[in-house]
């Protein structure tokens, strides 16, 4: 497998995992990523901001994930508290293609992005997901990501965690 950063050619194949994933959100009653978000608009834009990263296989990606090395505005009000204030990189927009199911990609994925933080001396990432995204819930309490309160992203409110590297 190879971790890298995504490549405008494979937006469509992006998309693709990315509509997977909004269904599955959907089939499990979450109201996450039902508002028209992410699109193929969105994934352009991390790909242009050097935001787009995919763990991928000799037959094609299997995880994409935005991994975001600077501060996100939507993350200086928190309902709580952070571990640390110190920098961060953000994971947003975290989808596993089908063909992955059961193969604990996402979780792959997260110690991907732990191992470049660290490479970039980053020690804490910051992330949050819907109160009612179970699956993306497992994975942070497997990973060991701290819950610290709510953050409103697109006017909804999330749930928080952070995980500190060292």
């Amino acid at each position: 497998m190879t971790f890298r950063k995504a490549l405008e050619s494979e937006v469509a194949e992006i998309w693709t995992i990315l509509q997977y994933a909004i269904e599955r959100r959907k089939q499990d009653g979450s109201k996450q990523w039902q508002d028209g978000y992410p699109n193929p608009d969105t994934i352009r834009h991390d790909i242009a901001k050097d935001w787009a990263y995919v763990l991928a296989d000799e037959k094609g990606i299997l995880a994409y994930g935005a991994v975001i090395f600077e501060a996100d505005p939507d993350y200086a009000t928190i309902t709580g508290k952070w571990i640390t204030e110190r920098d961060y990189v953000v994971v947003h927009r975290v989808a596993a293609a089908p063909r992955a199911k059961g193969m604990g990609i996402a979780t792959q994925l997260f110690q991907y992005i732990e191992t470049l933080a660290k490479s970039r001396n980053i020690y804490s990432i910051k992330v949050d997901t819907n109160f009612d995204n179970m699956a993306m819930l497992r994975i942070l309490e497997k990973l060991g990501y701290k819950y610290c309160g709510d953050v409103i992203i697109r006017d909804s409110a999330r749930i928080a965690f952070e995980k500190c590297l060292d």
